[in-house]
């Protein structure tokens, strides 16, 4: 029987002897957000989930439970969204890599859905406690939209975003089920230099971009391209 890659499936001893093979854990970083009048909530923990499954099959990596909220002080204002602030999620997640490291992990993928500035520098300032607690540890923190938006300008217009035709494309090709049937097209006319969420006139809905030419052919091309790219990173990165 195939041995599950889910560190919440494994019994304790299964994982003690996959620790003597170096293995490679894959925590993957949500977050609850307004994504639009068209996609689910969990959307960024959606294709975290399957981003990291997906990879831990190419790289033969563990997968550890989902740290399913994140700082998403953009969306704040529309239904549904919980945020964290920085500093109780970089708390948060800190805890949860220096004990894996504390257990004899010593490679660690940590792969954000979620890709807001304040969030990333929060994850990477955890990643940065660990390691400077338990120096035999290595942490990688990105998220999967590093590579996605690579795809701008390409395989959609430059301007997509946040819930635009990328996003809406991908969770199209993981999880349709999810996906409602109208399709925003939004602009966020708030300038990036002004600190602060944009007013209900300068953004109107949690969506950037053109989502009607979405489908989930799109969207299974931007996932090749992002696993392809997670591969390479993690060759180079985290090497066994």
């Amino acid at each position: 029987m195939k041995t599950s890659r889910r560190l919440i499936d494994l019994d304790s001893r299964t994982f003690e002897r996959r620790l003597a093979q170096n293995p490679l854990v894959i925590v993957p970083v949500g977050a609850l957000e307004a994504h639009g009048p068209h996609l689910p909530l969990g959307a960024d923990q959606i294709q975290a989930e399957s981003t990291a499954l997906e990879l831990a099959e190419r790289v033969d990596a563990l997968v550890a439970p989902t740290v399913t909220y994140g700082s998403a002080p953009g969306a704040r204002r529309f239904p549904g969204t919980v945020s964290l602030s920085i500093a109780q999620l970089e708390g948060y997640v800190a805890g949860v890599l220096s004990e894996l490291a504390r257990s004899g992990v010593r490679r660690i993928l940590v792969l954000s859905g979620h890709a807001e500035r304040g969030h990333m520098a929060a994850l990477r300032e955890a990643g940065d406690d660990a390691m400077r607690a338990h120096p035999s540890a290595r942490v990688v923190v990105l998220s999967d939209y590093d590579f996605v938006y690579e795809l701008r300008g390409r395989d959609s217009p430059a301007s997509d975003g946040h819930a635009g035709l990328l996003e809406t494309s991908r969770v199209l090709a993981l999880a349709p089920e999810t996906v409602g049937t109208e399709r925003p097209a939004v602009s966020n006319r708030r300038s990036p230099f002004l600190p602060g969420p944009g007013s209900a006139e300068e953004w109107p809905e949690s969506v950037m971009g053109d989502t009607r030419p979405a489908s989930p052919e799109l969207g299974r091309r931007v996932q090749t391209h992002v696993l392809e790219r997670l591969v390479e990173t993690v060759a180079a990165l985290l090497p066994a």
